[in-house]
Formats: C-alpha cells, structure tokens, sequence
C-alpha cells in the first residue's frame, strides 16, 4: 500500500518480500524522516523490512532543511512524529543534540563503524562518506594532488567550487577547512584571492569542468566519479593531504514511540549488509572493511581531515558570513 501527501513523498509500506530470520524481534509501526534520495530511501526501507517483517515503516522523504522545518512545526506543536531521523549531516544532529532532542543509544550496534563516525555519546550514527575533494578536465594543465596545488597560478580563475550558502557539504568543507591547523582560514582567503568561484550547488560545478568552462572543481566525491564512468572528461583526486565529509547520521528522537525497531532500524544502516547497500547505491560506505562502488579507491588509503561538529555549530555562521562576504556566494 501506498500513499502520497504533503508533496514530501511519505510512503507506508505494509508490505514487503519476507524471507524467514533469525533477527531480533522487533515489531509495530516506525516513522523515519530522512534526506536520501527517494529510490535510495525505498530499497534501504524495504532492505529492513525483509530482515524486520513485523515492522510496519512509514517515511518522509525530503531535503534536510526542508524535514527540520516540518519537525521543528511539529515539535513547537508538542508532536514529533519521527522515530529515526537518517539526513545528511552531524550539524544537523549536533543542534538535535544540545537541546536534547535525541536519544542516547549505546545498544545501537556500531559494528565495523570508526569511531572517529559516531558520536561520543551514541546519540547519532555516520552510515556512509561523502566526502569533497577537487575533480580535473582531463586536459587540465596539471593534476592537483593537494589542497595547495589550487592556489598554482596555472590555476587562477580555473576553480569552481558550490556555493556554502547553497550547499550543506560545502558549508561542511569550507569549516573543516578552516579547523585544519595545516590550511586555516587564510587558505580559504587565498583561494578566494586566486579566483575561485562558488557556483550554486555540486551540480553546476560538475558541469562546469566536464564542459571545459572550468579546469578545476571543489566537488563532492560520487558525482564526477559516476560521470567519468559514463565518458565524461574529468577525473577526481582524493587529496592526499585529507578530504573533508559529511557521514549521513542516523539518530533516534527522545520522543520515539518505537524504541526497539528504532535501534534495529540505525542497527542494520551500520551492519555489513547495511554498509553493502549504501555501497550498492554508489556511496562509499563508513565501514572501511566494506568494498566501496566502482571506480573508488580503497576506503583505508582515503584520508579523512578532522571535523570537531560541536565546535563548528558555534562557529560555522559566522565562517559562513565571512566566505559570503569574501567571495559573493
């Protein structure tokens, strides 16, 4: 059965292909608000309903700033519907967190997560990188292998990066930047001064490369890599000095009113089978023992630059401002 409503995309499934499993029992109605894209939210659902056959899973599906405005109504009208929110970034679980929004959940099974992917105190989950690092045209005068090769002169005016105004993941990367003590703040000054342009979102930048307006783009991970699989004339690089990455979370409410199908539900996002599908669907999953998508190197070899989410909650608006200010976008 399905139902549409709220032009969000909300789907009940009551029905799914059950296969006998020996997993815990869990049973009764879960409501999930989450940022994937529909497909990718149909078959992770239907995936848990198959290992889950009791649970009957209704979600929402919709950007992450347009589901925090829905719960946010929801929350000032005393009545939060979710269960587990699954949506692209910890800012986003951090804020959830400092009001107490979310539940701490140390029975989640973490399985082959990294920590430096969880929260400390288990109230929200990462469940897969995105991760941003800079794509090439193939005939790109040089192939970039640092965050500092941009500010080569061959590579002025040649940079398009996605606007962090427009953008979560590039909000996310212009903050990490900022927070490593190797780059810092002056680095992004610098890029800005070497004509980087903010484009909108990852989308046009992607086109700006592969239709040879720019050499050079700051891009999240799967779109050129996706692209180029197709012919397109670009490459990425994972930088060698890090990537920065936005972990997808998962986390339970402290208003859920199914607490033991929520905890399978974010249990399975981390287990191999879980992490297997977010592969499955061209992600690179946060389980680095699991093999990632085509045309992505080796989990371990990608170096992840440090990201202090709690620091960046305090911080980021006013690095938002300042990049604003610097660079127009």
């Amino acid at each position: 059965m399905r139902r549409r409503s709220f032009g969000l995309g909300v789907i009940s499934l009551a029905t799914a292909a059950i296969r006998p499993a020996a997993a815990q029992q869990v049973s009764g109605p879960l409501v999930l608000y989450t940022s994937q894209l529909e497909p990718d939210a149909a078959a992770t659902v239907e995936a848990f309903r198959r290992r889950h056959p009791a649970v009957q899973v209704e979600w929402i599906r919709a950007g992450t700033g347009q589901i925090m405005t829905r719960l946010r109504a929801e929350i000032s009208a005393g009545q939060p519907r979710p269960d587990v929110l699954l949506l692209a970034d910890s800012l986003t679980f951090e804020g959830l967190k400092a009001e107490g929004r979310l539940r701490p959940s140390p029975e989640v099974a973490t399985a082959g997560i990294p920590a430096a992917h969880l929260d400390a105190g288990r109230a929200y989950f990462g469940t897969k990188l995105i991760t941003t690092g800079f794509m090439h045209h193939v005939r790109a005068p040089f192939v970039p292998a640092r965050w500092t090769d941009l500010l080569d002169a061959r590579a002025r005016n040649q940079v398009a990066m996605p606007s962090p105004a427009v953008s979560g993941a590039a909000a996310i990367h212009v903050t990490t930047l900022a927070q490593n003590p190797a780059l810092g703040w002056s680095y992004v000054e610098r890029l800005v001064q070497n004509g980087v342009q903010a484009r909108g979102g990852n989308g046009p930048v992607m086109q700006a490369v592969s239709g040879g307006e720019r050499a050079f783009g700051i891009v999240i991970d799967y779109l050129p890599i996706r692209e180029a699989a197709k012919g397109a004339p670009v490459r990425f690089v994972f930088p060698e000095d890090g990537v920065s990455a936005i972990t997808e979370p998962a986390g339970i409410l402290s208003t859920a009113r199914n607490v033991p199908a929520a905890v399978a539900f974010v249990s399975f996002l981390l287990s191999q089978e879980g992490q297997q599908l977010a592969s499955s669907q061209g992600f690179l999953p946060a389980d680095p023992e699991v093999s990632p998508p085509a045309g992505f190197p080796d989990p371990r070899s990608i170096k992840v630059m440090p990201f202090d989410a709690a620091r960046a909650v305090r911080e980021q608006p006013e690095l938002l401002r300042r990049f604003a200010q610097l660079a127009g976008g």
